[in-house]
């Protein structure tokens, strides 16, 4: 058994306990989620991952607001997970969401906020290669 499968039975105890004991609406509820699901992000299970990444981002737009840096990182994280999916049109505005929300309550010149501008403009670019370079069709 790899380190994932490993660890895939732990996250999910890790998030039952934190919904027991917090609930549903607390923010390191929301962060057992966003945990989960980039376990399953890593193992491939997209869609696995995908509702629980917005399930933690509607819990941190709902308890935290949606200009607080934690609610950015569920915009990138699931930004991050179109990107991978090949989704552009999905990740792009989540990107720009997140940028826009960092440099108001970071500053642009923060650790995170170039993160995840250096995560949008990767995306950018595989986006218009892709235009450029369209997969051949069946």
């Amino acid at each position: 058994m790899g380190e994932y499968e490993q660890s895939l039975p732990l996250c999910k105890e890790a998030k039952e306990i934190y919904k027991k004991a917090l609930g549903e609406q607390h923010p390191d509820y929301a962060s057992s989620l966003n945990n989960l699901a980039a376990l399953h992000q890593e193992m491939g299970e997209y869609e696995q991952a995908l509702p629980l990444y917005k399930e933690a981002k509607e819990i941190r737009k709902k308890v935290l607001t949606e200009q607080h840096p934690d609610y950015a990182a569920s915009l990138n994280n699931l930004a991050e997970l179109h990107q991978e999916m090949g989704e552009y049109e999905q990740a792009l505005p989540l990107y720009e969401q997140a940028i826009a929300i960092l440099e108001k309550a970071l500053g642009k010149n923060h650790p995170t906020t170039k993160t995840v501008q250096r995560n949008y403009q990767q995306a950018k670019g595989e986006a218009e290669a892709l235009k450029c370079n369209p997969p051949p069709q069946e």
